[in-house]
């Protein structure tokens, strides 16, 4: 992989975190986010593994380092909360609540837009607030606050607009009173919520819905 191995001499030149800034920090992000959207499919952490050891400890500055030990861990957490459950692996609201109140804002910017290329009408519209949404933690994460409000701004509309398409477990309330006013605080959206349960309940072992 390209880009993935630094000399000893870059190693303490990175001391933040910055996607926007630095290119390695970007394609860490970026690659390990399309190995959780393969997972995720699949239901299949070894993808994940796979990613992770291409950026060894030895030749990532430690910034780097924990910032993948932090994504894969929550991508487990997932992965976790998949698996025993009914939730399709292509559900675009029941997997982005997962994502969300994983913290994964990003990841969850990615998840959504694909769903959003292929969407129409009032539906596409929600997305591309959700959309937003995510990005605007996204901005607080990386300290930029400003932007966080000029894309809550944006976000707002559409959501309130639209947010009766929006699925039962998928607190979109809350989320709309996290952006206005903007807290930096991100709101749990649902994912433990008996709500979602209700929606796609746990298989038995056997295989059949409990």
């Amino acid at each position: 992989m390209q880009g993935a191995m630094m000399s000893r001499s870059d190693l303490y030149k990175i001391t933040k975190f910055d996607p926007f800034e630095n290119q390695l920090c970007r394609q860490i992000r970026n690659e390990l986010s399309a190995s959780l959207m393969d997972s995720i499919h699949r239901q299949d952490i070894s993808i994940l593994k796979a990613v992770a050891q291409r950026f060894s400890p030895d030749h990532v500055e430690p910034v780097l380092a924990q910032y993948i030990d932090n994504r894969i861990t929550r991508y487990r957490e997932v992965i976790a909360q998949i698996r025993p459950t009914t939730i399709p692996t292509h559900d675009t609201y029941a997997i982005s609540l997962l994502l969300w109140d994983q913290e994964l804002f990003f990841e969850v910017h990615e998840w959504i837009e694909s769903k959003w290329l292929e969407s129409r009408g009032a539906e596409k519209q929600l997305l591309q607030a959700l959309i937003r949404a995510a990005g605007v933690y996204v901005h607080l994460e990386a300290g930029n606050p400003k932007r966080a409000e000029r894309m809550a701004i944006k976000a707002l509309p559409p959501l309130i607009q639209h947010k009766s398409l929006v699925p039962g477990y998928f607190n979109v309330d809350r989320l709309i009173a996290s952006l206005e006013p903007l807290n930096s605080v991100p709101p749990k959206l649902g994912s433990g919520s008996d709500l979602l349960g209700a929606k796609y309940p746990p298989w038995n072992n056997s295989g059949a819905q409990m």
